[in-house]
């Protein structure tokens, strides 16, 4: 059994209201050992107009109150789980600068970097798609990818690849499976691959693309077989839950999933150095 989930979000995060406290009580009742909080800080994300009218970036994190609270909860369940303090950058040209200033005045265990906008818009919107062509979006997407790693590499696992996939719509605007030809995207998703076995860094494989009704995490099956058919060795397991009911989700199939790949592991980072957990 999978012990670590590796991505997770609370009410820290402005796409979630569960409470820390209940993410980790359903932790620990599935049997988890490890479990790292990732908190969405997503610098320069389009505004939203909150209740009272004023405009809010709802993935601004409250790192003070954030890592208080993580110092706070350490040291109550020290004996329950183990408690990694970690956060998830939505990689943009504009941030960088105010991501790396970040990383060097906090203490961290374990930095996931993502990539949620394609030139300042969320494929997750639906609306997204009925002004953007499809195959040009998802060129977009990985050409961004690519280069945002490649200028700031101050991170430890790439987030849920191909993200994009989990909500990319057809021509009339409807949602689709998901599904897509590696083939069709080697040219772009390789050089990533590459990028991050360069760096050493891991790739993460996150259980939500089942959630989202995929027939593989994010990245699909035959992404992951590409990262190690390059020489990738590193993985991290992530749920990417924001609701306790997400938590380690079909972390089972995950792992049936590596051990076919012959990956005879996966890793936990604890004060930003990879930790390797045999199957």
């Amino acid at each position: 059994m999978i012990i670590a989930d590796m991505h997770t979000h609370s009410a820290f995060s402005g796409d979630s209201e569960v409470p820390i406290e209940t993410q980790l009580e359903k932790a620990i009742a599935l049997g988890l050992k490890h479990y790292c909080l990732t908190e969405h800080e997503d610098l320069y994300y389009p505004e939203t107009v909150d209740d009272s009218g004023n405009s809010i970036n709802i993935f601004k994190l409250d790192l003070p109150d954030y890592l208080n609270k993580i110092n706070k909860l350490k040291t109550a369940y020290k004996n329950k789980i183990n408690i990694l303090t970690g956060i998830e950058l939505g990689l943009c040209e504009r941030a960088l600068p105010e991501y790396k200033k970040l990383i060097n005045e906090h203490n961290f265990d374990f930095v996931i970097a993502s990539v949620h906008l394609i030139d300042g818009f969320d494929p997750y919107y639906p609306e997204f798609w009925l002004y953007h062509d499809r195959k040009a979006a998802i060129t977009r997407y990985f050409e961004i990818m690519l280069e945002m790693i490649t200028k700031f590499t101050d991170f430890d696992a790439l987030g849920h690849l191909d993200y994009i996939f989990r909500y990319i719509r057809d021509e009339a605007g409807n949602p689709t499976d998901g599904h897509y030809s590696y083939r069709e995207y080697a040219d772009l998703i390789d050089p990533i691959l590459m990028k991050i076995i360069e760096l050493d860094k891991a790739l993460e494989i996150n259980s939500a693309g089942y959630k989202y009704g995929l027939e593989s995490p994010n990245p699909r099956s035959k992404v992951i077989k590409r990262y190690k058919k390059l020489g990738g060795k590193k993985i991290t397991i992530g749920s990417d839950g924001h609701q306790p009911e997400h938590l380690a989700y079909d972390f089972d199939k995950c792992e049936t999933l590596l051990k076919e790949l012959e990956f005879d592991g996966y890793y936990i980072y604890e004060n930003r150095k990879p930790i390797k957990i045999n199957f």
